[in-house]
């Protein structure tokens, strides 16, 4: 018998004009690894949300969900609580004692085992997962990536048939993002546990699929073989290429942009011999000598000097408390006016703490800061921002307290309403939003404030691969403008083809610094997927366009 089934779904939200799914029907059998993805809205987080009997949203709904022959909204609590776990976009969202030991008992307390049991799963959990080295630390002072780690903890050990993730990994760095679907991973093939995780960033969580399936505008449009999928997108098969493909991994991109035929490899792994295959066949060879990637300069290099920078930065100190470790730590460096500076690094080393700074929001110990102009901030949750019941009035409350007449402000928040693809939101209440439109709604409050500087925390999280394209305009039309623009990311892909300086931060400061095809080449771990399949050939492509195009033009 299937794990979950959804039987010709149809849900719409109260005064939506359009469904949220329409007419939905597929099914999970037990131990399936199923990815789901899509555009941001496409109704990805509501079908999730139906999995779980405490999480199904308020509406209109017709057909029906049944988990193991059981209608989702007959299942007893003890049975959904424990047999179904949830792990949402945001771990604060869930976690609900200050104590990591004490939030790995917590379900297990709640469904009423004795203490002998509890105190064996907590242990077998926590060397699982290797929180062992934080078993006894407060909640406030994890990492994104740790809490996270600690949510998806603390539900497996209530044991769970069914795991349910929605963009897990959308606030974690890259190698903390890898290191939690393997996890996952290894708890589907270790366990038999039936997994459903709804993911923008598909690079890895594609190629651990039995299944994919992709949502557009409520509806599935496929529910296939990962390899299937990415030629059913591609148009390889036949027809047109669909604009999910721009979404899949940039392995598969690769593949079909220059001229692959058949079914694309997934796998870095694969596409870097195929790429072998390809370059023998047309005489080519792997470039001779040490790889640019691994070559140092030999000298140390000064950093250009900014005549009248948009930020400055001089000796920066800054610890939170007295007695613990400086998170800043002599931090120098200029941000050129009508850049946009992007910032990489784990989770844990300072680059949120650095914007705090620059913003005021903490002051330095020692040093200096120097803003020139005007200056907003987006944060890393968005929800911060939030004080209205609907979006249209969350905009013009940003206008408050500008110049002009009510016409006028009007005129503005359509017109942002617009650049930020919400205008059918409009009169949505801001909680109600999916994560990326969240995110949406935020960027355009902090633009309508019209700053000359503007620091972005995770800008991109939660955002599906269509509109990073759409922000990137923005972005660029911001920076065209005289606007400085200072970004905290985990976004890798978008950094190196946006970005014009990326830098890495680690122990409290700048290790590295320069335009992407100087910075990610020099990289082995902090690099694009596209620059790590092809760099024996093509050691400066970095984005997925550049290797596409440099292999199709070799073949």
């Amino acid at each position: 018998m299937e794990t979950i089934r959804f039987g010709n779904v149809t849900f719409s939200y109260p005064l939506s004009d359009s469904p949220a799914l329409d007419r939905v029907t597929f099914e999970v059998h037990p131990s399936e690894f199923i990815v789901i993805c899509g555009k941001s809205g496409c109704g990805k987080t509501t079908l999730l949300r139906h999995m779980k009997k405490n999480l199904i949203p308020y509406g209109r709904r017709e057909g029906s969900v049944t988990y193991g022959g059981t209608e989702i909204s007959a299942l007893d609590d003890r049975r959904n609580a424990s047999e179904i776990g949830f792990v949402q976009q945001n771990p604060d969202n869930q976690i609900v004692t200050d104590k990591v030991w004490h939030e790995l008992a917590f379900g297990l307390e709640s469904l009423g085992l004795d203490n002998r049991t509890i105190k064996r799963r907590v242990a077998e959990m926590a060397s699982y997962f290797g929180i062992q080295a934080w078993f006894r630390r407060d909640v406030s002072q994890l990492s994104g990536g740790q809490k996270q780690l600690l949510n998806l903890a603390s539900i497996m050990a209530m044991q769970p048939k069914l795991l349910v993730l929605d963009e897990p990994t959308s606030q974690l760095d890259p190698i903390a993002a890898s290191e939690f679907l393997r996890t996952i991973y290894k708890i589907n093939r270790d366990l038999g546990t039936t997994v459903i995780l709804s993911e923008h960033r598909l690079e890895e969580a594609f190629t651990m699929a039995d299944k994919v399936l992709v949502m557009d505008r409520g509806r599935i449009i496929a529910y296939d073989d990962p390899r299937r999928i990415g030629r059913l997108m591609s148009g390889n098969g036949g027809g047109s290429r669909h604009p999910m493909f721009y979404g899949l991994p940039s392995v598969t991109r690769i593949f079909y942009s220059a001229g692959g035929e058949g079914e694309s490899p997934l796998t870095i792994r694969e596409g870097r011999l195929w790429i072998d295959e390809e370059m023998r066949r047309a005489g080519k060879e792997p470039e001779k000598g040490i790889p640019l990637w691994q070559k140092g300069t030999g000298k140390e290099e000064k950093p250009r000097k900014i005549k009248d920078p948009a930020i400055h930065m001089e000796n920066v100190w800054y610890r939170y408390d007295r007695n613990s470790q400086d998170v800043l730590r002599g931090l120098t460096m200029d941000v050129e006016k009508g850049q946009l500076f992007c910032i990489l690094g784990g989770n844990g080393v300072g680059k949120s703490t650095t914007l705090k700074a620059i913003a005021g929001i903490v002051k330095p110990q020692r040093g200096k800061i120097e803003v020139n102009g005007r200056l907003a901030m987006l944060p890393q949750n968005p929800q911060a921002l939030f004080t209205e019941i609907c979006v249209e009035d969350e905009l013009l409350e940003a206008l408050h307290d500008e110049k002009g007449t009510d016409g006028e402000k009007v005129k503005k928040v359509v017109d942002m309403l617009r650049l930020m693809e919400i205008e059918h939101l409009r009169k949505a209440h801001p909680y109600d939003l999916s994560g990326g439109e969240q995110q949406r709604l935020a960027l355009g409050k902090v633009l309508l404030v019209d700053p000359d500087v503007i620091l972005l925390d995770e800008a991109t999280k939660g955002l599906d691969p269509f509109f990073k394209i759409a922000l990137a305009k923005v972005l660029k039309k911001l920076t065209d403008a005289g606007r400085t623009l200072f970004m905290v990311s985990h976004d890798i892909e978008f950094c190196a083809e946006y970005g014009d300086c990326c830098a890495m931060f680690f122990d409290g400061g700048i290790v590295s610094a320069g335009p992407p095809k100087e910075f990610f080449p020099g990289n082995n771990f902090y690099t694009t997927t596209a620059n790590r399949m092809a760099r024996d050939y093509f050691p400066e492509a970095v984005t997925w366009e550049e290797v596409a195009k440099c292999v199709g033009d070799s073949i």
